[in-house]
């Protein structure tokens, strides 16, 4: 693939948050999360469990889930200070109802020897409590699990599917736990629906790369 290519698929992606009444197969889904876990991972651990949901009772139970925990935001009095906006947002919480199939994904709980070590060093080592807290900036278990969901956004899209990517439904992480039957040991991190892209999102203005990036020479 040359660079001209791979740029033209990585500008075409969309978030995409309506979709066709067709069914998406299990294996298209299954391969796609098979090249996304080739995706660069801390210590090779390879800490990520992805589900694929592809009955829609199931779908409509999380988004049960999801939009009472949002309701139940949406009656503190905070939440009115946040504008109609926000309100609206907080209404259709549980739009992915009407995806046809949705992959939701789970990370490992993992504690690197480093972080063995500074996580019994920092409560007598003041300095060793500040290298832990910039560590946990940059938690390599949820950078590992977000470079897999990258990659697999790029192959959904090459696939003729339309996804976005979700952390909302995280509100709901207990409850869509439960409905999933994860186990102890895996959190979930993200809910991604998918479908056949019903809709043709605009490309966003991205920002030129010279405010976002500083050669340093």
């Amino acid at each position: 693939m040359k660079t001209t290519e791979l740029a033209e698929l990585i500008k075409g992606r969309r978030s995409i948050r309506a979709w066709q009444e067709k069914p998406v197969s299990e294996d298209l889904l299954l391969q796609a999360i098979e090249l996304a876990t080739y995706a660069p991972n801390g210590g090779n651990q390879q800490n990520w469990r992805f589900y694929v949901i592809v009955k829609p009772e199931i779908i409509q139970s999380i988004g049960d889930a999801v939009q009472a925990s949002a309701d139940y935001f949406s009656s503190w009095p905070e939440v009115s200070k946040l504008g109609e906006n926000t309100a609206r947002m907080l209404q259709r919480s549980s739009f992915f109802r009407r995806a046809p199939a949705a992959i939701a994904v789970a990370s490992s709980q993992y504690q690197s020897p480093v972080d063995q070590i500074l996580a019994a060093r920092e409560k007598t080592d003041a300095k060793a409590h500040q290298m832990q807290q910039w560590r946990n900036l940059a938690n390599s278990r949820i950078q590992s699990v977000s470079s897999a969901i990258a990659y697999l956004l790029l192959v959904l899209h090459q696939m003729g599917l339309g996804a976005v990517w979700m952390t909302g439904p995280m509100q709901a992480k207990g409850e869509i736990e439960k409905i999933l039957k994860v186990p102890a040991g895996l959190d979930l991190v993200a809910f991604i629906p998918v479908g056949y892209p019903a809709e043709q999102p605009p490309l966003r203005e991205r920002k030129p790369v010279k405010d976002v990036c500083q050669v340093i020479k």
